[in-house]
């Protein structure tokens, strides 16, 4: 069994934040796979289902971000899980928006989210770091981060959240390099094929003219000579 956990705040204010792109993550993982309807649980809501041959649920802790490792300590316990079976969806200010990483491990880098998951299971769950890019100072990250995704923004989000649940299979039985190929392929399709070009067609030769034949006799030739 694994553990999918999206993080971010609940609440419609919350939506659309940038803060909030892994319960986007996770929700489309649930849209496009038939997972079960949500559930309240673990300071939370779930979702269950299957990801190719593993048993999956789906958790979005409702104790907003910064108690994040309450809502995810409780499901593991209740599972009876390694924290290594926990992969959790994230936003990551230090990648440019559209980049996405997989990480097994690690620090917090200062989000609230992992900060909190740290504290409950430990710093060995494997992590999805979506890429909402950087306002460019430390100070302008809280606001930053809990605005909504600019409507630029909407194109490469769609096909990123799309490419992640395209790839979620491969990401449940531990293939983290196909997870990541299928996202790519959603935010770069491979361009049609041209094929061979046609070469261009010959200029049509111009017509031949026919020779005329002079059968004038020589005398015929001088008479029309002084004429």
């Amino acid at each position: 069994m694994k553990l999918f956990v999206g993080l971010g705040n609940p609440g419609a204010k919350y939506a659309g934040n940038r803060h909030n792109v892994g319960f986007m993550a996770v929700d489309q993982i649930a849209d496009a796979h038939g997972f079960g309807p949500w559930r309240s649980k673990f300071q939370g809501v779930t979702s269950e289902g299957r990801l190719g041959t593993e048993k999956v649920i789906l958790l979005k802790p409702e104790t907003f971000m910064n108690k994040s490792g309450q809502a995810v300590g409780e499901a593991v316990r209740f599972f009876k899980l390694d924290p290594t079976d926990v992969t959790v969806f994230h936003d990551e200010i230090d990648l440019a928006p559209a980049k996405l990483r997989v990480k097994q491990g690690g620090g917090h880098a200062g989000h609230n989210g992992l900060r909190s998951l740290h504290v409950h299971i430990g710093d060995t769950y494997q992590r999805v770091r979506i890429g909402v890019g950087h306002p460019g100072h430390k100070d302008a990250v809280p606001t930053y981060v809990l605005k909504d995704f600019a409507k630029a923004d909407q194109d490469w989000l769609a096909d990123l959240l799309q490419g992640i649940a395209d790839g979620a299979i491969s990401l449940a039985e531990g293939d983290t390099g196909r997870f990541q190929n299928a996202v790519a392929l959603r935010l770069n399709p491979p361009r049609p094929s041209t094929g061979t070009k046609s070469p261009k067609p010959s200029p049509e030769p111009e017509p031949k003219t026919e020779t005329e034949v002079d059968d004038r006799s020589a005398l015929q030739k001088l008479i029309d000579k002084f004429k």
